[in-house]
């Protein structure tokens, strides 16, 4: 969607996607993806690999100007460092919809008093579209298991 708008993407992924190469998407490390980027945005699973991803040193690599978006899951930053690196406008602003417990917020919450951060309840997932998705996989899973077919078995 950004190469329409002249932006060059950058990815990083265990998997790169050939699809998303043919769509002119790059793949760095993660330390060059955080030191070239203007907006980095996140969409990894909370994993022991993902943990504290994005952890203080590697948001210090982060340009002055950059802008964190995080919409995967809290523990993945180190929010506390990520509100140092904001007042101290070591990076230009973050959009935030997760966090490491459920809303609501202790009021104490690094993230809470950091300038230029728009923080939402938890609920960056729940468009119309995102919601007809997720629907319409539930309605197929359960054809699935009515037919004998069951799905997604661990």
């Amino acid at each position: 969607l950004l190469s329409v708008f002249g932006c060059k993407v950058l990815g990083c992924s265990r998997s790169e996607k050939e699809v998303a190469k043919a769509k002119g998407v790059k793949y760095v490390s993660l330390e060059k993806l955080l030191s070239l980027s203007d907006i980095v945005s996140l969409h990894v699973p909370l994993t022991e690999e993902t943990n504290n991803l994005l952890s203080g040193t590697k948001i210090s690599l982060m340009k002055e100007n950059s802008v964190l978006i995080n919409t995967s899951r809290g523990a993945v930053v180190d929010n506390s460092y990520l509100a140092k690196a904001l007042l101290q406008k070591k990076i230009a602003g973050a959009g935030i919809d997760v966090y490491e417990n459920e809303p609501p917020l202790k009021r104490d919450h690094p993230l809470l008093s950091a300038p230029n951060t728009v923080l939402l309840p938890h609920v960056g997932f729940a468009t119309a579209e995102a919601i007809a998705v997720r629907a319409d996989m539930v309605f197929e899973n359960i054809s699935c298991w009515i037919n004998g077919k069951a799905r997604n078995v661990m």
